[in-house]
């Protein structure tokens, strides 16, 4: 599966558990970090914890293990590292402090339409 790919199965298991304002930016040539950042928002601290457990059920459905999980007990920010996928999920005030949409904006956004909800 391919980096890209993932980050769409990652997009649609957040939309499939209603994260909001969902993004998928492309930073492989921005950064060495990654070739996808994802990032989407829940509305609660439980529903943060619930989207990021969905996305890491998704993946592993599909063969694919996280390498590296963060912040899972805080609950405002959950980090996923799929090596070539980061996936951020934030509480709607944690997203707005961080403000990650702002420093990865030289990325390419990827266009979510006709892919998610």
């Amino acid at each position: 599966m391919t980096s890209y790919e993932q980050s769409i199965l990652i997009a649609k298991a957040l939309s499939s558990k209603k994260g909001l304002d969902i993004q998928v930016i492309e930073i492989s040539d921005v950064s060495v970090l990654a070739d996808y950042m994802v990032i989407a928002t829940g509305t609660s601290t439980t529903h943060v914890k619930a989207l990021a457990d969905e996305v890491e059920y998704k993946l592993d459905e599909a063969g694919l293990s996280v390498s590296h999980i963060e912040g899972y007990r805080s609950n405002t920010w959950i980090l996923l590292d799929y090596i070539d996928v980061i996936v951020n999920v934030f509480s709607d005030e944690a997203r707005e402090f961080y403000d990650l949409d702002r420093l990865w904006q030289d990325g390419k956004p990827v266009d979510l339409t006709n892919i998610i909800d």
